[in-house]
């Protein structure tokens, strides 16, 4: 049970907009790389530089339960890979390296398989967002220095989405699974979405506490 993710839901009836994406893709497939071209910015204002990205695992690159990437999107894989090279790329799932991942396996599998470090935490997103913070403030070559350098790419706006806002980084909606999502908690999210962008909600600007 992903309890950081039940109780931090509540959040939602003070900022609504914390489940919203500052970008949405329809696959994995769809991502733009570098990620930061999928922002455009008005004179005068600080464009967004992105340096790394957090990946989440199921339902976005890979198959619920895999710990592989799925083929269709093993292009570009590669390609994000090679755009955010070594500790740049950082999966952070709420399966694989979890305290509920039985002597680790599951990430030391997925590392393997992917060639991209799974972040071990004890707390499922979104509230392990200080973990990943700290992980890439202890990688001086990931080149963060502000949390809007960061990038969040996951299926769930609950989670991952809710992350990215959290941190003040930038969160990608992958809105269209590897497969269908059809638990009432995505279902949930699918309308929330809908509903809030339809009454003018916007998801929060990162650059805006960019000093």
């Amino acid at each position: 049970m992903n309890i950081s993710g039940t109780l931090n839901v509540f959040r939602l009836f003070r900022d609504p907009a914390l489940c919203l994406p500052q970008h949405t893709v329809s696959t994995f497939n769809h991502l733009p790389i570098p990620l930061s071209t999928a922002f455009s910015r008005k004179d005068g204002q600080k464009q967004v530089d992105i340096r790394a990205v957090v990946l989440d695992k199921d339902n976005c690159f890979a198959v619920p339960h895999s710990n592989e990437v799925y083929k269709p999107y093993e292009t570009k894989f590669r390609e994000l890979r090679a755009a955010y090279p070594n500790s740049k790329l950082l999966i952070v799932s709420n399966t694989a390296g979890t305290d509920s991942d039985k002597n680790q396996a599951e990430a030391a599998l997925l590392e393997k398989n992917t060639g991209v470090k799974v972040l071990r935490h004890s707390t499922k997103k979104p509230g392990c967002k200080a973990e990943v913070l700290s992980y890439f403030a202890s990688q001086p070559d990931s080149g963060v220095t502000h949390p809007s350098q960061i990038a969040v790419v996951g299926d769930r706006l609950f989670t991952d989405v809710m992350m990215a806002n959290l941190m003040g980084s930038h969160g990608f909606w992958v809105r269209d699974g590897v497969v269908e999502r059809k638990s009432f908690f995505a279902r949930a999210e699918d309308g929330l979405a809908t509903f809030l962008t339809k009454r003018g909600y916007c998801a929060p600007d990162p650059m805006s506490s960019f000093e």
